[in-house]
């Protein structure tokens, strides 16, 4: 993997595989600030997932929405290069 781009597709094709519903909201400036990447239901949970690349990290908006989630006893992740072989494993505890 060379950018966040290829996290996407990597996230993009686990969930197809599982049978997860799931969408990538378009940011615009009328929208919620942080809003993961990609907007999931699988199994009748509700799951966030943020996807970064490298050395980068959630912003402080990315990691409001993500405990806001998690708060809310959704799934709040985090996905890189490093993790992203093991989404699927996360997302059936």
């Amino acid at each position: 993997m060379r950018k966040e781009g290829d996290v996407k597709q990597e996230v993009k094709k686990t969930l197809d595989r599982m049978g997860a519903w799931w969408f990538m909201p378009v940011p615009t400036g009328y929208g919620v600030k942080g809003v993961p990447d990609f907007i999931v239901c699988l199994n009748g949970r509700f799951v966030g997932i943020e996807t970064k690349f490298g050395k980068n990290s959630p912003s402080k908006w990315q990691k409001l929405q993500l405990e806001k989630i998690a708060s809310a006893e959704g799934l709040a992740l985090v996905v890189n290069e490093k993790n992203v072989h093991e989404l699927e494993e996360l997302l059936t505890r």
